[in-house]
Order: structure tokens, then sequence, then C-alpha cells
């Protein structure tokens, strides 16, 4: 399966790019991950646990970089094992540009599943995967510039703590 999406994000391509590239915003970001460790030089390993459909799996995999232009572009491939629930794999080509005062992310994912999660049929997948997308990149839009309704003071004190991680 195979998607495409961009995101505008109030911030300089720098910060996008050290946030895609630190372990603690890809845990914060990844839908059900427990445990993010690793840099991008070489690679990530992360503990994931889904439910996509009636299946729900602990997922053991890695997570490496490649096509790494700072701050321009870079290719991040993971592949998971679930047990008995089956496998994924996948693919993001992100590309960061300015626009508007901020960064235009754009993403092309490429994912592919077997096993049990195989079984149950492309569209529960790929709109498991479409989600899992989004969710990914909203959460990753808002550790950077703070959640969207709330008052200065408490996203003045978010947004310190992304500087924080990633400087």
């Amino acid at each position: 399966m195979k998607m495409s999406d961009e995101k505008q994000i109030n911030a300089d391509r720098e910060t996008v790019w050290n946030a895609l590239t630190s372990p603690d915003v890809l845990q914060e970001c990844v839908p059900g991950a427990q445990d993010v460790t690793g840099s991008p030089e070489e690679g990530f390993e992360a503990t994931v646990t889904q439910k996509v459909g009636p299946v729900k799996a602990t997922f053991k995999g890695t997570v490496t970089f490649s096509e790494m232009e700072k701050p321009e572009k870079l290719t991040l491939t993971g592949e998971g094992k679930g047990g008995a629930a089956g496998f994924a794999k996948g693919s993001a080509a992100v590309t960061l540009t300015e626009k508007d005062g901020g960064t235009l992310l754009s993403y092309d994912v490429e994912a592919k599943v077997g096993g049990k999660l195989a079984q149950l049929g492309s569209r529960i997948v790929d709109g498991f995967a479409k989600k899992m997308a989004d969710q990914f990149f909203t959460r990753l839009e808002e550790v950077i510039e703070g959640p969207k309704e709330q008052d200065e003071e408490a996203e003045a004190e978010k947004k310190g703590w992304l500087k924080r991680l990633i400087t």
C-alpha cells in the first residue's frame, strides 16, 4: 500500500529535522511506542503495541535512516515482527521545504504486512496504515508547535520541552 500527504509546520527546517531524528520525539509520536532507542546514524530499535482490527500485537523492530540530506530530506525504513500476528515493513520518504515562514513536510509511505495481519484484508490494513501515518505526523506537528488550543504559558512550556530535547 502506498500513500502521500503533507503538513505545514510552523518551525524552521532544522527544528523539524532534529525532531524527526530524535529517539525521544519518535517515541512520543509513534502511536503505541513503548521504547525507542538508538541514533539516526546507527538506526533505532523500537517496541510498539498496536491493535489492527481484532489482532493486537507487540512488534519489536528496527528503523533505519538513509538518503539523509540535512535538513532537506531523508528516508525512514522500518521492519517489525509481531510473533503470531505477523510482520510489518515500510518506508517513508520525507522532504522538508521552506514555505510560508515554516516548513512543509511532505511524505510518501509504502507499507507491507504479512501473517495474520495480511489475512485481515487490504481495506482494514490500508485504513490502519493511513491512520498510523496521520497520527504520527499530526503528533510530530504538535510536539514541535505545541498543542493547538492551549493558553500561551502552557504552550511556551511545551515548546521549551522540545527545544531542550532536540538541542
